[in-house]
């Protein structure tokens, strides 16, 4: 969605194993990056006027390389407080209520 920020991730194969295997794969396409994929985190679903998704969200952590602006147009480690300066479409809007609320 132009001019909004989003969280990365994207669509599941079929050649992926699995979610964590999917995030793994597409945080390499967009940034260059490995990561540790922890815990699922939570569950967003989502209805546009003729679809509907699902969003699996999950904790990782980044294991090593630097990120690259290879499938996105820019990138940003920030804290949880920072984003609320960022424009977040609505289903990221309902991940980032999901981690103010959980400790």
């Amino acid at each position: 969605m132009g001019s909004l920020w989003e969280f990365p991730g994207g669509k599941l194969e079929p050649t992926d194993a699995d979610l964590a295997a999917c995030l793994r794969r597409e945080i390499d396409e967009e940034l260059a990056i490995d990561i540790e994929v922890g815990e699922q985190f939570t569950t967003v679903k989502h209805a546009y006027t003729h679809f509907r998704i699902t969003l699996h969200t999950f904790h990782a952590r980044h294991i090593a390389g630097e990120p690259q602006k290879i499938g996105v147009a820019d990138w940003r480690w920030v804290t949880l407080p920072e984003l609320e300066s960022f424009p977040f479409p609505v289903t990221d809007q309902k991940i980032i209520k999901a981690l103010v609320q959980k400790p």
